[in-house]
């Protein structure tokens, strides 16, 4: 009995120890292509949508195709390029979401802060400003910034909400609007107004070239998408030919497919890369 008291007595001492340290979760590391990739569905307008639920789906996709093609083709060399070239068809739908809707917002980040200006001379406080974007901004930001306004009205911390908001959109004029505001709330100061102008002219400035820019070279980025994927689109004709799929499954024909389809990847990066205009990057986390 005295053996049970005393390991009871241990215990709630224990306890009582380990009360008084406080226990600070670990942030968990990720990579940069994680980040990447998750900032990317975020501009798709798929925030709610993993890394790794995108990759379970293109594996998903690619066993999809790899059994259909090998029910029509019946050869496993053809119905395995196939799959792997729906493997990345995921991914690269996301990426061209991301980039027509960065596009479409590009045109409306002006009037964003248009509006913040005119809240801020209208003599509205910081939070206010912001969250009448839910009502009076533009249609395609509304509700991230309607979200924004219900953050601040259930917890009334300023900073915590522009880091949410921040996420909400992924976007590095985002970032520089918000940190902005986060600067200006944080150390005071009356040139809030000047800067917004400012940041509202070089955003107009910029859409208007890099439109220029993107209409002058569709014609060519067009055109090489329809060169790379041309080789493909013919052997997906001659693949229910029984010839065909015989000659493809020797190792000779592995490796004409293997040789093709590293030439297309390579030449179609390379012509991504000469043709690419530059993308600001997020370095306001």
């Amino acid at each position: 009995m005295g053996v049970v008291i005393g390991m009871t007595g241990g215990v709630g001492l224990f306890c009582l120890w380990w009360s008084c340290w406080e226990r600070v979760p670990r942030p968990r590391r990720r990579s940069r292509r994680h980040q990447a990739l998750q900032d990317l569905l975020v501009q798709a307008d798929a925030g709610s949508v993993t890394p790794g639920g995108l990759y379970a789906f293109a594996a998903g996709v690619a066993a999809v195709v790899l059994v259909v093609g090998l029910a029509i083709t019946r050869s496993p060399a053809i119905a395995c390029a196939f799959a792997a070239i729906a493997a990345v068809g995921p991914e690269a739908m996301v990426r061209a979401r991301a980039r027509k809707r960065r596009d479409d917002l590009r045109e409306v980040w002006p009037d964003v802060v248009d509006h913040l200006a005119s809240g801020v001379r209208a003599g509205l406080s910081l939070p206010e400003a912001v969250a009448q974007l839910a009502e009076r901004g533009p249609v395609a930001l509304r509700e991230p910034f309607g979200r924004f306004a219900a953050d601040y009205r259930t917890t009334g911390r300023f900073g915590e909400c522009l880091d949410l908001l921040k996420e909400r959109l992924a976007d590095p004029v985002a970032d520089r609007i918000v940190e902005a505001l986060r600067l200006t709330r944080e150390v005071g100061g009356t040139d809030l107004g000047r800067l917004l102008r400012s940041l509202s002219e070089f955003l107009r400035e910029d859409a208007r070239t890099r439109g220029e820019l993107e209409a002058r070279q569709s014609w060519t980025i067009n055109g090489a998408r329809i060169a790379a994927a041309g080789p493909w689109i013919v052997l997906a004709l001659l693949a229910s030919r029984p010839e065909t799929a015989q000659a493809y499954d020797s190792a000779a024909g592995v490796a004409v497919l293997v040789a093709g389809a590293g030439c297309s990847l390579v030449a179609y990066r390379l012509m991504r890369r000469i043709g690419r205009l530059p993308e600001e990057s997020r370095v306001l986390r």
